[in-house]
């Protein structure tokens, strides 16, 4: 009898150590759970060099700093994490292992009750030049002024995707987010960073840089257009399944709303992002209904992206 108890004690501590172990594990996946996933791709069309080793390990290295590290102290879970791709094109390596680049940057949200993932950020920066050496860790001190400049300039966006996702969830939640990203533009500006362009007011030119990302989306001139967006995501898009109608109603009003902050900010750089992320959506979705909704849709559209003016006017009367 001794024995055999002897024996089942040792299963229960067992049992209890090893599910205690299990426990850890889980706690300790959850914790270092990113809150993105990303894909990142790094292509060389212009190029002449065919060995693309270099940008095959740039790809994962850039991919894992962006999914594994916390940028939050959220708690995301697998499915919760924020889908979004940063598309690299090379366009010419210079010495020191400094490449100029342009940046494509895409994050999608899904839309409750359905399979449909919406664009929050549809975005291309044109100047981008970094510095990559192979096998060499990719790190961001988020108080520091003397990061490097790509993974400064992956914190940044990586901060206004989070921004902009918290505010389509809730008025205003993304604003620590948008805080962040605003103080790594700060300590670029007051760093020595090599090639560090795009994060001061006249980099570039025509006020469309990353300093005027943050700029206008901090701007209390444009504060309307963030409610905005709380109204065309939650109020609008997440009621489809319920009431079209009423959600239709909601995104109608969203975009009164950014054309009021077009005015009060004339060729503000985030009310052309927004064009640019949501013209093919607005096209689709506006196709069908009342003709006087359908015809206030293009003209609103239409007067804050006049390039694309003639895509507006196949949603029809």
């Amino acid at each position: 009898m001794h024995q055999h108890s002897s024996k089942s004690d040792s299963m229960i501590m067992f049992n209890r150590n090893f599910l205690f172990l299990l426990i850890l594990l889980c706690a300790g996946s959850t914790f270092a759970q990113g809150e993105l996933n990303a894909t990142v791709r790094v292509s060389t069309p212009q190029l002449q060099k065919n060995d693309r080793r270099v940008f095959d390990q740039m790809e994962v290295a850039l991919r894992d700093f962006l999914n594994n590290t916390k940028w939050t102290q959220e708690t995301f879970e697998q499915d919760e994490r924020i889908e979004c791709n940063f598309i690299f094109t090379i366009k010419s390596e210079q010495d020191n292992n400094v490449f100029e680049a342009e940046l494509a940057v895409q994050a999608t949200r899904p839309v409750y009750g359905s399979g449909y993932k919406t664009a929050l950020i549809s975005h291309l920066d044109k100047d981008i030049i970094f510095t990559y050496e192979q096998n060499q860790p990719i790190e961001f001190l988020r108080d520091a002024t003397d990061n490097q400049n790509l993974p400064a300039i992956l914190a940044f966006y990586t901060y206004v995707i989070l921004g902009m996702d918290f505010d389509s969830y809730s008025l205003y939640g993304g604003e620590p987010y948008l805080l962040t990203a605003q103080q790594i533009v700060t300590n670029v500006q007051n760093s020595s960073t090599n090639g560090a362009s795009g994060w001061r007011p006249n980099d570039g030119g025509k006020n469309r840089n990353r300093y005027w990302i943050i700029e206008n989306l901090l701007n209390p001139r444009v504060k309307p257009y963030r409610a905005a967006m709380y109204t065309y995501y939650r109020k609008g898009l997440d009621m489809f399944t319920s009431n079209m109608d009423q959600g239709k109603t909601s995104i109608l009003q969203a975009l009164e709303d950014v054309d009021k902050v077009s005015i009060a900010y004339f060729n503000s750089m985030i009310v052309q992002m927004f064009a640019n992320a949501k013209k093919d959506e607005l096209v689709e979705m506006w196709k069908v209904g009342a003709r006087p909704q359908k015809e206030r849709v293009i003209q609103i559209m239409s007067k804050i992206d006049p390039a694309n003016s003639q895509r507006y006017r196949e949603i029809g009367s």
